[in-house]
């Protein structure tokens, strides 16, 4: 049996703007690496190679709880250490504790021989989001294992389903803010009017239609959010003038990446990525903010395992 790997952990953009908890992609750009091995012993060791502070509780760290739900069902005396070099910060918006949670498992799943399916995996990981977010949704650990578009049409039960769609390219800018995702969460209305529940309906299901037919402009037409990103964006400086600016440039369409502060553009072409990536930047040194770019395009494989 093999003992130890090495893993690549996609960052991912949750929602895709109207597909609150039910949709998720995964990109080529940042990316987490992890180092995972096997112990003789149980116990689940946790160190961070980058200078990240994270807890050493397996329970409260979101790559340990995953390999604890793991180690359950599991009917060998066995424990994994995992090593964690982190690109994709905490905080940002792209599924840093995705990654995390994601990578622990497939790493150690690799280590078994693949015992469990993907599915088993995302179960498993949703431990780590319960952790970072203090609920279990699975629109980022999803396409992180997956690869790709996923829609998750149900948690309990679990029932995912990867979406084809056309070749995009995505722009994100991660503003130098914090916005933790169980803060993103108290602040959403708790009541939906009918008819923005209607519109929302309608622009999700425009939105995976528009990924399968490979039809831009309907999927430009439903990158529409009228429940949260109006609440959530209150919290993302120069939010606005970003989302209007790059669809003015030739953008698709995009919004807030996950539950902020980073923001996601598609485009059909490098070229209008590149021009969002500009125009990102220049809004953010104009209001004196620190921030971060990445232009890349969707990640099909999901956490890729390296050696």
């Amino acid at each position: 049996m093999q003992q130890q790997v090495t893993v690549q952990c996609p960052a991912t953009v949750a929602n895709l703007v109207c597909g609150f908890d039910i949709l998720g992609m995964a990109l080529e750009q940042p990316y987490d690496l992890m180092e995972v091995r096997l112990l003789p012993e149980p116990g689940i060791i946790i160190t961070s190679k980058d200078g990240f502070p994270l807890p050493a509780d397996p329970a409260q760290n979101t790559a340990g709880a995953p390999l604890l739900a793991m180690l359950e069902e599991l009917d060998q005396s066995i424990g994994f250490e995992v090593i964690i070099n982190k690109q994709i910060k905490p905080g940002s918006g792209v599924g840093s504790s995705a990654a995390s949670a994601a990578g622990s498992v497939v790493a150690a799943n690799h280590l078994l021989g693949n015992k469990f399916s993907k599915e088993d995996l995302v179960r498993f990981a949703l431990f780590g989001e319960k952790v970072a977010s203090g609920v279990k949704h699975a629109d980022n650990v999803a396409p992180c294992i997956y690869g790709g578009i996923t829609l998750i049409r149900s948690i309990f039960p679990l029932d995912i389903v990867s979406i084809p769609a056309p070749a995009l390219h995505v722009t994100v800018v991660h503003p130098q803010i914090e916005v933790r995702t169980a803060d993103a969460r108290q602040i959403l209305r708790k009541q939906v009017l009918l008819k923005d529940a209607i519109r929302q309906w309608g622009n999700i299901a425009g939105l995976v239609t528009g990924f399968m037919k490979q039809d831009y402009a309907l999927i430009g037409r439903s990158l529409e959010d009228v429940i949260i990103e109006p609440v959530r964006s209150m919290l993302i400086p120069g939010f606005d003038e970003v989302k209007s600016k790059c669809k003015e440039a030739g953008a698709l369409g995009g919004g807030i990446s996950g539950s902020g502060p980073s923001i996601f553009m598609l485009s059909k072409d490098t070229g209008t990525a590149r021009q969002v990536e500009k125009i990102m930047k220049e809004v953010y040194t104009s209001i004196g903010l620190d921030h971060h770019t990445y232009v890349t395009t969707i990640n099909q494989q999901g956490v890729k395992v390296l050696a």
